[in-house]
């Protein structure tokens, strides 16, 4: 039984030639993107390619202004 499950689920990868499973990634899907969604590492990564760089000056105002 599980054999024919595991066939089953995999059938076009196993029988067609360049045969794949698809791909689940969000930033891989057509929809998401149009809406401009995108996979949480993606969005973490550039955002911290847009923030800059604190020295311990700017840390410590950052703190009094907040607390």
């Amino acid at each position: 039984m599980l054999t024919v499950a595991v066939l089953l689920m995999g059938f076009r990868v196993f029988f067609t030639q360049n045969g794949k499973f698809p791909s689940i990634h969000i930033g891989d899907n057509k929809a998401m993107r149009d809406r401009g969604i995108s996979c949480a590492m993606s969005q973490d990564r550039e955002a911290q390619k847009e923030n800059k760089r604190l020295d311990k000056k700017d840390i410590v105002n950052e703190i009094i202004e907040n607390y």
